[in-house]
């Protein structure tokens, strides 16, 4: 696998490389990109990964060639402390709870020792903590050059390091986000840059997508609302009735979101009934942002902080119109884009989402010649390229895999239960929980359940706790959404016979080792919900073209998601375990056979005995290896 990356980067090429779990493919990219020199950009899934790419892995290879090669970290601006907003915060006291003033006491602290501003080296304030959002700036409230701070400016000094180093490490987000709104920095390093490698890459379609379209929240005006008030009243609380002014506006965004009576939403524009109350709070809204600018347009030149937010709120007005115009002709840089409404319990979503990435991502890769490395443990669909190559626009490129080098026939088992009802049954997850329970115990817990849903995910929750405290099983149990996901991980292994309950936040980026996990549950096979309005869009494209929508996009796109949930199991050489997949349709429909033929070639069984005596024979071993220790 280093040899065909290092002759796609010699020559400039494109690669699309898959490759298993335990092949080591972070050690295949990193030493020729390291050796062949030039500038490299290492883009990846997450922060998390990110870190451990320029914490670990490349000082590692670094070392080992003893390569004179520079690396920088570079992160977007949210991760870095603003000297600016934090002064601002520090001074205004906007704090809601004590909880709150002990975290910015706590981050006051840190910019007198921090040399990079990265909120993730202080540990002890929580990445989701609300005061990161007045610590920290955004495109809108940078203050840029015109800043008093810039010359010790956190994200300016990471911006420089970036542009003089050799390695830059990124995280797929920032990348895209650059391409669709030229303000992370990587404006400035792609043209330099001779070798772009994407680790994760089967994320890439979902993150373009997000990037590539364009959403408004009534959030981000509530947001807005808030700097204006606070800014007005500090530098021209005599220039206009503040509060009356942003109250207004408040109340139309607020309104907007009540047109909607659900919890949840998600509907196409044109599945909205055209008497729906929701056309005319939108005007309303509208109507009202326009007043606020006039008001902030008059008072402008009394701060910068005003003339910032007239600037935001004309940008904000600016898309807002952008989006209601009539769907006929949509078109993003010569592209189909679907417009489409969620909601969420107190707040709207307004997106503009191109159908599809592919010509937008491949005009990105025109120009300056480089090398273009995608890769990642799933990719293909049965060794098939072609449903990654065409979400991409990576048509004729070269794609190659590299098996795992595991024993997957002897390091573990997939069983696929009988008797489950069909997955939309109502008592469906119930089900699951009654064929999990004695597997579960078999295990000695040890174990992940993966739902595809959050409503899943609480129903495995409430069940699995009762099951547990009737039956007198001592199995801690963990939950997404009780800790974050890195802490849920730690108690986890530390625990060494937990069960922990996640959806598709855990399917992926999750390595667990060892003993501490055995069995791997999957409630159901991970199909995009049949009312995502992009997705039915999409399909619809699709099927204009004479082709399936269900053969060539959802099922190549589920079954790829699908070997990520699987890929959990089995991570060295030493694992050993038991994939549990309990949709009965990997059995019954035609499709099942194309599914399990992409997954691991584990050995495989319907019969519950069979798996109770793999685990037992697992114990005798594991116990017997205990023995043997000093």
């Amino acid at each position: 696998m280093a040899k065909a990356i290092a002759r796609a980067i010699a020559n400039q090429q494109t690669l699309i490389a898959e490759a298993g779990t335990g092949t080591g493919k972070t050690f295949a990219y990193l030493v020729p990109a390291l050796l062949w020199g030039g500038k490299v950009i290492v883009s990846t899934g997450t922060k998390n990964l990110q870190d451990q790419l320029y914490l670990r892995d490349i000082p590692s290879v670094r070392k080992a060639l003893s390569a004179p090669v520079s690396v920088a970290l570079l992160k977007g601006r949210a991760n870095y402390v603003c000297h600016f907003h934090l002064e601002r915060t520090l001074q205004n006291g906007r704090m809601t709870s004590r909880e709150d003033v002990g975290y910015l006491r706590e981050i006051s602290r840190f910019m007198k020792t921090t040399g990079s501003g990265d909120k993730a080296e202080l540990s002890r304030v929580p990445e989701t903590a609300s005061v990161w959002n007045l610590v920290t700036s955004t495109r809108d409230t940078c203050m840029g050059a015109e800043c008093q701070y810039y010359q010790d400016c956190f994200v300016m000094k990471a911006r420089k390091e970036a542009q003089q180093a050799d390695v830059v490490v990124v995280n797929h987000h920032l990348f895209f986000a650059d391409v669709a709104l030229k303000d992370t920095g990587m404006a400035e390093l792609l043209p330099a840059a001779n070798t772009v490698i994407f680790d994760e890459a089967h994320q890439l379609p979902e993150t373009a997508t997000l990037f590539f379209g364009e959403t408004i929240s009534t959030s981000q005006i509530l947001e807005l609302c808030r700097d204006v008030l606070a800014e007005g009243l500090a530098h021209a609380r005599d220039g206009a009735d503040w509060p009356a002014t942003v109250t207004v506006v408040e109340k139309a965004a607020r309104d907007l979101r009540l047109t909607f009576p659900q919890d949840v939403v998600r509907l196409a524009v044109n599945q909205i009934a055209a008497s729906s109350p929701f056309f005319p709070a939108l005007d309303t809204l509208m109507d009202k942002m326009d007043d606020m600018i006039a008001v902030l347009g008059k008072q402008a030149e009394r701060a910068e902080t005003i003339e910032q937010c007239r600037t935001r709120a004309i940008e904000l007005m600016a898309r807002l119109e952008n989006w209601n115009k009539p769907q006929e002709g949509d078109v993003i840089i010569g592209q189909e884009s679907v417009l489409w409404v969620e909601a969420f319990s107190s707040s709207l979503q307004l997106h503009r989402t191109p159908l599809s990435i592919a010509p937008i991502f491949n005009k990105q890769r025109e120009g300056v010649p480089r090398s273009w490395i995608f890769t990642s443990a799933t990719l293909a669909v049965k060794n098939d390229f072609n449903h990654y190559s065409a979400q991409m626009g990576l048509w004729d490129e070269p794609a190659q895999t590299w098996p795992s080098p595991f024993d997957y026939p002897n390091q573990g088992i997939l069983y696929v239960p009988e008797n489950l009802p069909q997955p939309n049954s109502l008592d469906y997850t119930d089900a699951v929980i009654d064929a999990a329970l004695p597997v579960i115990q078999a295990a000695g817990g040890r174990t992940f359940l993966l739902c595809t849903t959050i409503r899943a995910v609480n129903r495995a929750a409430e069940r699995l706790r009762e099951e547990f405290e009737k039956r007198n099983l001592p199995f801690p149990l963990m939950v997404q959404g009780e800790a974050g996901r890195t802490e849920l991980l730690d108690r986890f292994r530390a625990a060494g016979n937990a069960v922990l309950i996640g959806s598709q936040s855990f399917w992926e980026g999750v390595d667990v080792r060892g003993d501490a996990l055995s069995l791997v549950i999957i409630d159901k096979l991970p199909f995009s919900p049949p009312d995502d309005p992009v997705l039915a869009a999409r399909i619809e494209a699709l099927e204009k073209k004479g082709l399936n929508g269900f053969m060539h996009h959802q099922l190549p796109a589920a079954i790829i998601n699908l070997k990520q949930g699987a890929g959990r199991l089995i991570r060295d050489e030493k694992d050993k375990g038991v994939l549990m997949i309990c949709d009965p349709r990997l059995i019954t429909k035609p499709y099942g056979r194309r599914i399990w033929q992409s997954l691991p070639p584990f050995k495989r069984t319907r019969e519950l005995t069979v798996v109770c005596d793999f685990f037992a024979t697992l114990a005798r071993e594991q116990l017997m290896a205990s023995e043997k220790l000093p």
